[in-house]
């Protein structure tokens, strides 16, 4: 198990927690079709609680804060350019995890929280069923963050 991450179910999906206690990202399982649908809710605690295994599931994470966005921040040129190189070389290193870890299917938004962030959604397929259970999501969720952290891009 990986101490540097804590996931907490929070109903359909988990919070993944930093070290610190500082809300690093979001895990959402992917429950496969579940019918009835109008018994998802209870269908899908069930699974939960027989600790069922998945095979894939969405991680979010912060991917970029641009420093740039920020209403009433004054700046000059060098600044902005300075911030824009810094978010380029940040995307290439991004691009080469992305590329390393055969993670094609993303997509990317603006943070929901911070206008001035995009936030990361990569569909993560495990190589074997993962058990619907805290500390086996919690390992397989450090397998892909303890990376990206030593990278300094969490």
């Amino acid at each position: 198990m990986n101490s540097a991450w804590k996931v907490e179910r929070d109903s359909h999906y988990y919070k993944i927690y930093d070290k610190k206690k500082h809300l690093a990202g979001y895990f959402a399982p992917e429950y496969g079709k579940i019918f009835p649908e109008e018994k998802a809710d209870e269908i899908i605690e069930q699974m939960h609680k027989r600790g069922e295994k998945i095979g894939s599931g969405y991680l979010m994470i912060p991917m970029v804060k641009f420093g740039i966005f920020s209403e009433g921040h004054e700046m000059d040129l060098d600044y902005i350019a300075t911030q824009v190189d810094e978010v380029r070389l940040r995307l290439s290193y991004w691009k080469d995890f992305l590329t390393s870890r055969n993670l094609n299917r993303h997509k990317i938004t603006v943070s929901h929280t911070d206008h001035d962030m995009l936030s990361i959604t990569l569909h993560i397929a495990f190589p074997h069923p993962v058990s619907l259970e805290k500390n086996s999501i919690q390992e397989e969720m450090g397998k892909i963050l303890s990376p990206l952290l030593e990278m300094g891009l969490l």
